[in-house]
């Protein structure tokens, strides 16, 4: 998935949408459409305007400063902790958009066909998940992208108008003047210059885990908080905590997982050592790449928890030089026994984020 904003996102519609983009984009996969008239030689093609002031302060209902189209491959995503057989590729309409006064764009992508392939004339349709249209284009005799028919909605969700205040709408939607877009050909390079301003890549992050942690090899990444952190720090139960995989959990991956898959179905260990006597418990999580993150549910694997704990979650995502950032955003990491009464409320604030620095495998020993 990508980093676009959304706004009031019901979970249902997400839902319905997101099923309905794996249906539609394995089936788009299969036979990817070819639009000469976008891109004469199949390569990457560009288009886009920046307004000036002049402009802008001629067409006052027009909120949208600088516009991107590009045809081509994903110009947003790169490699993140999703397998490669799991990224939707189908995806050829890319837009972009910055409205006046934003630091970042928005954007949106889509599948562009003929309107009607037994017509030459015909124009092409980009059309977007859940059956919406983001636009109709048409390349003029000098080479110009006409797009027209833009929503005002299109970043937001499909019930947008329904589900938020007049006002609000008004606030996140775009202007009644932002359609019918006159764009000029440019360098493919532009339009990716501008798409990475949605999301500037950090180089300190590195490698994503999927990449630097391999399905075969073991790794043990921690942190002890000295008496000066817990200090000052004082709801935070963690004195100590372990995120590996070693010989049992190898050995499980390497009897029942696909690497081609990696890193879904692997399995880590978290093991945490509390400030109260000590106490330390482990328990063993199964993991699956998710965007830039691993999302991992409790498992009953290795563990002598015997309640329901496939909702307990974790998430692992790469953090800069070398970290790994462990987020426990309700109440799972294992700073208890997942099974107790204790374990039903919420995790205090201090114990949910943890940046953990490689070390040793015998710092993850048992």
């Amino acid at each position: 998935m990508s980093s676009r904003t959304m706004v009031a996102r019901t979970m249902a519609g997400v839902a319905l949408c997101a099923a309905l983009a794996a249906f539609a984009g394995a089936a788009r996969a299969e036979q990817p459409p070819k639009l000469p008239e976008l891109s004469p030689t199949g390569a990457d093609a560009c288009f886009g305007r920046v307004y000036d002031a002049a402009h802008l302060k001629a067409h006052p209902r027009q909120k949208v400063a600088r516009i991107f189209f590009f045809y081509g491959h994903d110009p947003v995503s790169r490699p993140n902790e999703e397998p490669p057989a799991n990224q939707d590729n189908s995806y050829n309409g890319f837009l972009t958009t910055t409205v006046r006064g934003a630091k970042k764009p928005e954007w949106a992508s889509s599948w562009c066909n003929k309107e009607d392939p037994s017509d030459k004339a015909s124009g092409i349709r980009c059309g977007m998940d859940c059956d919406r249209t983001l636009a109709s284009l048409k390349v003029d005799d000098k080479g110009k992208l006409l797009l027209s028919g833009l929503s005002q909605d299109v970043y937001l969700d499909p019930d947008a108008s329904e589900s938020m205040s007049k006002a609000e709408y008004a606030k996140q939607a775009l202007g009644s003047e932002d359609d019918n877009f006159k764009l000029d050909p440019m360098p493919a390079d532009s339009c990716k210059a501008e798409f990475a301003r949605i999301d500037p890549i950090d180089p300190a992050l590195g490698d994503p885990l999927r990449v630097r942690l391999k399905p075969d090899q073991p790794f043990c990444f921690g942190r002890d908080y000295d008496e000066q952190h817990l200090k000052s720090h004082p709801n935070q139960l963690t004195q100590s905590i372990r995120v590996f995989r070693g010989p049992i959990e190898l050995a499980s991956f390497a009897a029942g997982g696909d690497a081609a898959n990696w890193p879904d179905g692997a399995d880590i260990a978290v093991s945490v050592t509390t400030r109260q006597k000590g106490k330390k418990v482990t328990q063993t999580y199964s993991c699956q790449g998710e965007a830039d993150q691993w999302r991992c549910s409790a498992s009953a694997k290795m563990s002598d928890f015997a309640c329901d704990i496939s909702q307990k979650e974790i998430f692992l995502k790469r953090g800069a030089n070398g970290t790994m950032m462990v987020a426990n955003p309700n109440n799972a990491v294992a700073i208890l026994d997942l099974c107790s009464k204790a374990a039903n409320g919420k995790t205090k604030s201090d114990d949910k984020v943890y940046r953990l620095t490689p070390m040793p495998q015998s710092a993850c020993a048992p």
